[in-house]
C-alpha cells in the first residue's frame, strides 16, 4: 500500500487494514505499507510526531517504508490546526501561498534514521529526488535510502537515474507509471499526451493480446522497477495483476523506451506557481 498523509485517506485506509486483519484475509507481516513525510514536517522535532499521526491513522505499529515526500521544506502547520496541511501556509490570508523554509536535508534525514532505530520504520527512502540530491544524501547518511520513488513512464523514462540507482543498489519505484492518465482531470495533461494510444505500445499489445496499459506496466517491471498502480475498477484491478505471464521482446522494450521526451506531469516547477503562488523548481 502506497500512502501519504497528504492524500488525506490514511484513516480510511487504516480501517480497511484492521478489517482485513480481523477477517483473516492476511497477516500484518504479509503487507507492505509505505507512507511519506509531508513538506511541512521537515524540521527534526516535527518528523516523529508526523509519523506517529500516520501510524495512528493507519492503525499499525510500524511502517515498512517511510519516504521524504518532496525535497521541498515548507513552514510548519500544527497537526491540531490543519491536517493534512497541504501546500498553503495561511489559508485565512488575503492571498494564501506556499511559504518555504530552509531546513537541511541532513536534518530531516537524521530524524528519519532515528525512526528506524526506534523500530517504528523498517526502511526509509525518498521521493522526487534526482541524482544530485541523492549524492548529497549519501555524503551524510548513516542509513542509506532503500527506495527512490519518482515519476517514471515511457515519456519520462529516467534512464540515468535508474542506472545510477542500480549501481548504488537502491530500488526504484515508479509512480504515475501510465503517464498522463492521472493528470488529465487535473488540467496538468491532455488526452493527446497518453502513451496508451502510441503505435509502438498498441503494436506490442496486439501481438501479446494484452491491453496497452498492461504493456506499459510490464515495460516498467522488465526494467527492474516496482510500480504504484491504482484503480477503483474491479476489472482494472485484475488487469493490473496480470503482468507476470508474458514478456516484452528486447526490441519492444527498446522502442517503448525510445518514446522518452523527459515529459514530467508532476513537476513542482510548474504546478506550484500556478496553484500555490510560489515558483519552486526541483528539476532542471
Amino acid at each position: 500500500m502506497d500512502s501519504a498523509s497528504d492524500y488525506g485517506v490514511e484513516a480510511e485506509t487504516g480501517a480497511g487494514i484492521v478489517a482485513a486483519l480481523n477477517k483473516g484475509v492476511c497477516r500484518r507481516e504479509e503487507l507492505w505499507i509505505t507512507s511519506k513525510l509531508w513538506n511541512t514536517y521537515h524540521r527534526r522535532k516535527h518528523v516523529r510526531p508526523a509519523l506517529e499521526r500516520t501510524l495512528k491513522d493507519l492503525r499499525v505499529d510500524y511502517l515498512d517504508l517511510f519516504h521524504i515526500h518532496f525535497p521541498i521544506s515548507l513552514e510548519y502547520v500544527p497537526i491540531e490546526k490543519r491536517y493534512p496541511p497541504g501546500w498553503m501556509f495561511d489559508l485565512e490570508s488575503a492571498a494564501p501561498r506556499m511559504q518555504s523554509v530552509r531546513v537541511p536535508i541532513a536534518e530531516t534525514w537524521d530524524a528519519m534514521e532515528s525512526l528506524v532505530r526506534a523500530g517504528l520504520v523498517r526502511n526509509i527512502g525518498v521521493c522526487n529526488f534526482n541524482c544530485t540530491l541523492l549524492r548529497e544524501l549519501f555524503s551524510f547518511a548513516t542509513i542509506r535510502p532503500s527506495v527512490v520513488q519518482v515519476e517514471l513512464h515511457p515519456l519520462n523514462s529516467q534512464e540515468k537515474l535508474l542506472r545510477f540507482c542500480r549501481e548504488e543498489n537502491i530500488s526504484v519505484t515508479a509512480f504515475s507509471p501510465l503517464g498522463a492518465a492521472s493528470y488529465v482531470s487535473l488540467g496538468m495533461a491532455k488526452d493527446s499526451d497518453s502513451v496508451l494510444t502510441n503505435p509502438v505500445v498498441v503494436a506490442a499489445a496486439t501481438r501479446l493480446k494484452r491491453t496497452p496499459a498492461q504493456v506499459v506496466l510490464r515495460w516498467a517491471i522488465q526494467r527492474g522497477t516496482s510500480i504504484v498502480v491504482k484503480s477503483a475498477n474491479r476489472r482494472r484491478l485484475i488487469e493490473n495483476q496480470g503482468l507476470f505471464d508474458f514478456t516484452l521482446s528486447d526490441s519492444e522494450l527498446k522502442d517503448i523506451s525510445g518514446l522518452n521526451r523527459n515529459r514530467r506531469f508532476n513537476d513542482p516547477g510548474e504546478f506550484c506557481e500556478s496553484a500555490f503562488g510560489a515558483f519552486h523548481p526541483i528539476f532542471e
